[in-house]
């Protein structure tokens, strides 16, 4: 790894950045699958700070802001949330339920592959001592630090609707 990483697609730098924000910041659907592993859900866009998913409405306290040609994330507007195996969290005491569908064992974490009570399937990477057994439904609870939605569309090389850090537009990044 370096202080800063160019990821590029087609000939064309897509983000150049640290890569704390290729993973948690991607500018694209692109980086966000290049960069780590997560999964897709479908949400809601409910008002500039919050959008609701399948698990529950994520929260932040930056705004929901989208690129200059980015028309599709308004109120009310259907987008795509990208969740990391770190934004799930195992909880027994949870009453949201998900069916371990696969589990990867790593040491010291499972990663575990969820399918949730609408059909959908996430990660979530758990302490190994939590081994549980394939369809066996195990409570998760949500712990989102940053939100990543893109509009909804094919995945592609679309700009990105982020709640983002405020920080500025990069002119050298691909639109």
């Amino acid at each position: 790894m370096a202080d800063e990483i160019g990821v590029m697609a087609e000939g064309r730098i897509q983000q150049w950045d640290t890569p704390y924000n290729l993973y948690h910041r991607p500018t694209n659907r692109f980086v966000a699958d290049f960069v780590g592993q997560g999964a897709f859900l479908r949400g809601k866009v409910l008002d500039d700070h919050r959008v609701q998913i399948e698990l529950g409405v994520l929260d932040s306290a930056q705004p929901l802001v989208c690129c200059a040609d980015c028309a599709g994330c308004v109120h009310g507007s259907p987008v795509d949330v990208l969740l990391r195996p770190d934004d799930l969290v195992h909880d027994d005491a949870s009453p949201l339920r998900a069916e371990v569908v696969h589990k990867a064992f790593r040491g010291a974490d499972i990663l575990y592959t969820l399918r949730l009570a609408g059909g959908a399937r996430v990660l979530s990477l758990v302490p190994s001592h939590h081994n549980h057994a394939i369809g066996e439904r195990i409570g998760i609870r949500l712990d989102v630090s940053h939100v990543v939605a893109f509009q909804d569309a094919p995945p592609t090389y679309r700009p990105r609707c982020a709640l983002r850090n405020g920080s500025s537009h990069d002119p050298w990044l691909a639109p």
